[in-house]
Parts: C-alpha cells; structure tokens; sequence
C-alpha cells in the first residue's frame, strides 16, 4: 500500500502521525506501561500500540509480540481506524476479513482481537491500542470498550507530552 491508495482520513492520519515525531523511536516506559496494563486487565496475551503509516503498522509498545512492524495490508488495525468505536473480532477464523491473514494462519496465531484508535484531539485516528488473542475471544462490554477507550485516551496524552517535551528541549 502506498500513500496514494489511502483514502483522505487515512493520509489525515499519516500526517498526524509524523508531526509526533515518534516513528522508529526506542521503547518509552510510559508507553510499555500502557500495554502492560491492557494486557492484564483484557487477560490477553498480546497488547500493542500499533501506529500506522502508509505501508505498515509499527508497535510503539508491545507484550506478547515478537516483531516490531508488520505490513499495512495485512493489518488489523487499518479495519479498526476507519470506524469510530472499539473494532472488535471475537473469533478471527471465522471473520472473512481475517480468516486467510498470515496473522492468524501463521505465528502469532491471533483468535480474537479488539482495538481502541489513537484519536488526535481533532478526530484523526493514527492506529490503535489493541490487545489480541491466541483463543477465540468474548464480545467486549460497553464498560470493556470504554476502558479500552480510556487506555487509548492515555496513549495519545504520553504522545502530546513526549511532543510538547521534545519541542520544549528544541527551543
């Protein structure tokens, strides 16, 4: 997938993602936290902060996963980013989006998967926290979504500060 494939929300959330400046930058103990914290509450083994850009997903944040990006095309969070709530898959093989995908026919074997996208205060969504599983999952309650929501909200306040803070240490 290139830049000009995606739709203008999708390009909006490109952008947006590049003024953070966070791409490819080391692990921060913030955001580990974060993932750490979803994965225990959720009872998943799998927790990422998934940020996209035009060709894949890059994991700001992770537990339970080994690589650190995969391919935009095979993404789940590309499905997630294009809706306004909690995207939600209880059981992957059966889902036709997702039954061939080499995330669930090869390693890490996801079952199940629900994300939360990282809004910018103007709506625009650059990826997700998610948190996966190698079982077929539950469907997430309202109050489930909305801690999934609040988990997501704290990812993009750790953003905006390691921006401020950047920009700060520029000036």
């Amino acid at each position: 997938m290139s830049l000009h494939q995606l739709d203008d929300s999708e390009r909006a959330g490109v952008a947006a993602l590049e003024g953070y400046g966070i791409l490819d930058t080391p692990n921060e103990p913030e955001f580990d936290e974060i993932v750490r914290e979803a994965a225990a509450i959720f009872h998943t083994p799998i927790a990422l902060i998934s940020l996209l850009d035009e060709n894949r997903q890059w994991f700001k944040a992770k537990v339970g996963m080994e690589a650190s990006e995969t391919p935009r095309s095979i993404s789940f969070c590309t499905h997630a980013i294009r809706g306004h709530g909690v995207f939600s898959v209880p059981d992957t093989t059966r889902d036709e989006r997702f039954a061939s995908n080499p995330l669930v026919t090869e390693d890490p074997g996801i079952r199940s998967y629900a994300g939360a996208p990282l809004k910018t205060v103007d709506g625009i969504r650059m990826g997700t926290l998610c948190v996966l599983d190698t079982e077929p999952g539950r469907v997430l309650t309202t109050e489930e979504q909305a801690l999934l929501h609040e988990l997501a909200d704290r990812v993009v306040l750790a953003m905006e500060h390691r921006r401020a803070t950047m920009t700060a240490g520029n000036a």
